[in-house]
């Protein structure tokens, strides 16, 4: 199989779908890479590193696009990409199709088959391929967080771990997956008194069980969380239905009752966010403020760590793409339920059944859109 990864052009995202190493793999099972010039530089792969493997490097992006049957990238192909895409042309990436509308339409008009990294969910409910920029996002998000509390970006001025003989800052997780526990990790680890919610009492049981007396843990509900927020400093947003959009946990209400300068940082904006208040914002103008509470929503939050994000991210998705690229994506896809699960179009028909109710389309299941 032809198989070919182009620079991203996305705001400042500068991961790339495809390190060195997994271009030796796929050449040692046989398959052809291309790569569009340059597209790793930004994660610290120059082109050199690619070429010397076999990898044949091509100047324009447009020129790996028509040439490959499986593309590889990190994000969303954007507006400028739709006129790149192809009937039958397998394309793996995240997503994020509850939130884009215009993207979904296209990937159908298009009848590409399009696989996601976020809705590939094993058995267990585990999202393998969303889990390590989760754990990055997780754990940026206090980092941002503590950033914007400063006074000079209009934050309250407050230390998040404080000093002796003052006090410390309240952080508030909404959701206890992969980014609020990872967020929890760190914001204890800097000192900061930490509450985090989330619906099942197990997970909660399960963080009390690691991080003990040191983290409340709360059920989410309306009236916990109003209770938390009016004492946050800083908020995490990191709410996930898989595939699905975010429930507005955070209503427009609920900015009044928080502090002049309290920061709130949505982990989940991909996915629409977890306020009403919510909007995408980019790493070049990340932040802007409601009620005077601090936004932070950029969409590509693990794009500004590019090495770090680029190596956790192909550790986790490379031996999907193997398969995609030995197997074919309708075979590898029947052997895989893992796999078959990150499958949302395929030749022009809606395969996921929570993309298809968040926007409201219709459904069909893989093994009959492959039949038909």
């Amino acid at each position: 199989m032809k198989v070919g990864c182009v620079r991203e052009i996305k705001n400042n995202e500068f991961r790339v779908g495809l390190t060195p190493d997994g271009a030796r793999d796929f050449i040692a099972h046989g398959h052809e890479v291309f790569l569009e010039k340059n597209a790793g530089f930004g994660s610290g792969f120059p082109d050199e590193d690619y070429r010397v493997l076999g990898v044949t490097i091509l100047d324009q992006a447009e020129e790996v696009w028509n040439t490959v049957d499986l593309m590889i990238k990190v994000k969303e192909p954007l507006k400028e990409e739709y006129t790149f895409l192809r009937e039958g042309m397998i394309l793996f990436t995240y997503f994020h199709l509850a939130a884009a509308p215009d993207q979904l339409r296209a990937l159908l008009n298009h009848k590409i088959k399009a696989v996601a990294y976020e809705t590939i969910e094993d058995e267990d409910g585990s999202l393998p391929c969303l889990a390590p920029m989760s754990q990055i996002a997780g754990r940026l998000s206090i980092q941002e967080g503590a950033k914007y509390l400063e006074k000079p970006f209009g934050g309250a001025g407050i230390l998040l771990a404080g000093v002796p003989g003052t006090p410390k800052a309240n952080v508030v997780i909404l959701g206890a997956g992969a980014v609020g526990t990872n967020a929890c990790k760190i914001a204890l680890g800097m000192g900061a008194n930490v509450s985090i919610l989330n619906r099942s009492v197990k997970k909660l049981e399960y963080l009390d069980n690691i991080f003990g007396a040191h983290v409340q843990t709360l059920v989410s509900s309306d009236s916990n969380i109003e209770r938390v927020l009016k004492n946050a400093d800083l908020v995490i947003g990191s709410v996930l239905v898989p595939g699905g959009s975010t429930p507005k946990l955070i209503r427009r209400h609920h900015l009044k009752m928080m502090k002049n300068g309290a920061v709130f940082v949505d982990v989940s904006i991909d996915q629409g966010g977890c306020a009403e208040s919510s909007r995408p914002t980019t790493h070049d103008d990340p932040i802007y403020i409601e009620e005077g509470v601090i936004h932070y929503c950029v969409t590509n939050m693990p794009g500004a760590v590019p090495r770090t994000s680029t190596i956790a991210l192909t550790n986790a998705t490379l031996k999907y793409a193997l398969k995609i690229a030995d197997m074919g994506l309708e075979k590898a896809a029947e052997e895989d339920m893992a796999l078959a699960k990150g499958v949302n179009c395929y030749l022009g028909e809606l395969t996921n059944k929570n993309v298809a109710e968040a926007t409201h389309q219709e459904y069909l299941p893989l093994k009959q859109a492959i039949h038909a």
